[in-house]
């Protein structure tokens, strides 16, 4: 995810864009495995970070390029925490 930081200014509006919807599931999936586990505090501030930058996510792509990846440092950053606390992320096997 770093690399994506590193190349968020060269990227086009649609592509941007794209990158903030990718990490705002990624922040809903970390924050429901949280809440699994019972982390109610990560969940919740994983959860609210998704939803802002979901809401935000065409304004994030179209405005300062600075501060998109300022948000995105800040997402990967709290992702990055989770999997250093877990690094062994469940997986279900569950057939429907």
């Amino acid at each position: 995810m770093e690399e994506k930081t590193n190349i968020i200014k060269d990227l086009s509006i649609e592509e941007r864009e794209e990158i903030f919807v990718d990490i705002a599931r990624t922040l809903e999936d970390t924050a429901r495995e949280a809440l699994v586990e019972g982390n109610m505090h990560f969940a919740v501030l994983s959860n609210n970070m998704a939803e802002a930058i979901r809401v935000n996510a065409d304004e994030l792509a179209r405005d300062d390029p600075e501060n998109a990846e300022r948000v995105l440092l800040e997402a990967t950053a709290m992702i990055s925490q989770f999997e250093a606390v877990h690094p062994y992320r469940m997986v279900s096997m569950a057939v429907h």
